[in-house]
C-alpha cells in the first residue's frame, strides 16, 4: 500500500524551503514587485536553484541533477503555493526540465536548467491540458516562424522549447524571440506573446510525447502548488477570526463562521489526499493519468473556494490591495485554468476509466 504521508526528509525539505521563502518572498515584497516592471524574484529563484539545488530535482544524478523524486518537487511546490512566490519554479524545473527528459536530448542544456543557471519555458499556452491541441510554429530552411500565446514565464526565460509543424520541438534562445507581455490576471506568473520571425531552432526530438509528459507533470504538480495556496488561506483565515472581535466576542465564535471553515477544511484535507497521490503516481509510474485526472479536478475548486472565503472573511481589510489575499485569489483563479480546467480533467478521467456520459 502506497504511504502518502510526508517523510521526515520531505518535512525537512519543507522547512528549509519555507525559512527561505519568508526572507526572500514577504506579502509586502511581493506586492511591490507586482507593481514593478520586474514581477519575478529572481533573487529568490537564485536562492532556490543554485543554493538548495532545487530546480534539478527531477534531473538524474548522472545529468546534472539531484535525481529527487515528484513527491520532493511536490513538497517544494506546497511551500511556493504559500507563499505565491513569483519564480518560474513550475515553469522551467518541472514543465520544461521533463520536456527535455522526455526527448533524451544532450545533456547540456538539461543540465543549465537542473543547475538554474538558466531558466526554460516550453513554449505552449499555459492553459493546454495533457493531450490537449496546441499550437506550432512554421519550420521552413532551418527556422522558425510564428507567434504563439500565453506563454508563462516567458519574460524570464533564457531558452524556449518549441513545438514546430514538422512534429519537432526545437531549442530557441531568448534573445531570438519577441516577448511580448500579455496582461495577466496573476500578477506573479506573468504570461507573454512570443513572436518567432525567423528564429534558429536546434532539434532536441519529438514534440507531441515531449508536450504531453511535460503538461502532464505540470497539472500534477500544480495540484500541490494550490494545495499550499489552500493551507495558507485556510490558516490565516482561523487566525484572523480568532482575533477580529464584534459585539466583544471573537467573530470565529460565531457558528455560521465556524461551520463554513469547517466545509474549508474538509476539502482542503481531500486536496491534500488527491495531490499527495499525483505526485506519488508521477514517482512509481502507477496509474498516473488517473491520478493527475482527479487531482486536478478537485484542485482548482477548492483552492479558489479557499481563496474566496479568505477574501470575503477578512471584511474590509481583505479588499484593501496591501493585504495579500488578493494574490492568492487571483493565482487560485488563473490556475483554475492552467494545464486544463477541472472539466476538461473530469472529462479526460470519464475517458481513461471509460465511463460513458449520462
Amino acid at each position: 500500500m502506497t504511504d502518502l504521508l510526508y517523510s521526515e526528509e520531505e518535512e525537512a525539505l519543507r522547512a528549509a524551503v519555507r525559512d527561505l521563502l519568508s526572507d526572500h518572498c514577504d506579502a509586502p515584497g511581493v506586492i511591490a514587485r507586482t507593481e514593478s516592471g520586474t514581477p519575478h524574484d529572481l533573487a529568490a529563484w537564485k536562492a532556490l536553484a543554485d543554493g538548495m539545488g532545487l530546480a534539478g530535482l527531477l534531473v538524474p544524478e548522472d545529468r546534472g541533477g539531484q535525481g529527487a523524486t515528484y513527491r520532493e518537487a511536490a513538497v517544494v511546490l506546497e511551500e511556493l503555493g504559500r507563499a505565491v512566490a513569483p519564480v518560474p519554479y513550475l515553469t522551467s524545473a518541472v514543465v520544461a526540465t521533463e520536456a527535455l527528459l522526455a526527448c533524451d536530448a544532450e545533456g547540456g542544456l538539461l543540465a543549465e536548467l537542473a543547475s538554474g543557471r538558466r531558466i526554460g519555458a516550453l513554449a505552449v499556452a499555459l492553459n493546454v491540458a495533457p493531450g490537449g491541441a496546441y499550437k506550432v510554429v512554421r519550420h521552413e530552411d532551418g527556422a522558425l516562424h510564428g507567434e504563439l500565446t500565453g506563454i508563462a514565464d516567458a519574460a524570464v526565460a533564457g531558452v524556449l522549447l518549441v513545438p514546430a509543424d514538422d512534429g519537432g520541438l526545437y531549442a530557441v534562445d531568448a534573445d531570438a524571440v519577441t516577448v511580448t507581455p500579455q496582461s495577466p490576471l496573476d500578477l506573479t506568473r506573468p504570461v507573454a506573446t512570443v513572436t518567432l520571425d525567423g528564429a534558429p531552432g536546434r532539434l532536441l526530438g519529438d514534440a507531441e510525447p515531449a508536450v504531453r509528459r511535460a503538461l502532464r507533470a505540470g497539472a500534477g504538480l500544480l495540484a500541490s502548488e494550490q494545495l499550499g495556496l489552500a493551507e495558507w488561506t485556510l490558516t490565516e483565515t482561523v487566525r484572523y477570526l480568532k482575533e477580529r472581535k464584534q459585539f466583544n466576542r471573537p467573530v470565529g465564535g460565531f457558528q455560521a463562521l465556524k461551520h463554513r471553515l469547517a466545509q474549508l477544511w474538509l476539502e482542503v484535507v481531500n486536496l491534500r489526499a488527491a495531490a499527495r497521490n499525483a505526485a506519488d503516481a508521477l514517482s512509481t509510474g502507477e496509474d498516473v493519468d488517473v491520478a493527475v485526472a482527479v487531482a486536478q479536478a478537485y484542485a482548482a475548486p477548492v483552492a479558489v473556494h479557499a481563496a474566496e472565503e479568505a477574501l470575503q472573511l477578512h471584511a474590509g481589510i481583505g479588499m484593501t490591495w496591501e493585504h495579500p489575499v488578493h494574490l492568492y485569489l487571483k493565482r487560485a483563479k488563473a490556475d483554475s485554468i492552467a494545464y486544463g480546467t477541472a472539466g476538461a480533467h473530469r472529462e479526460a478521467l470519464a475517458e481513461t476509466i471509460d465511463l460513458p456520459a449520462p
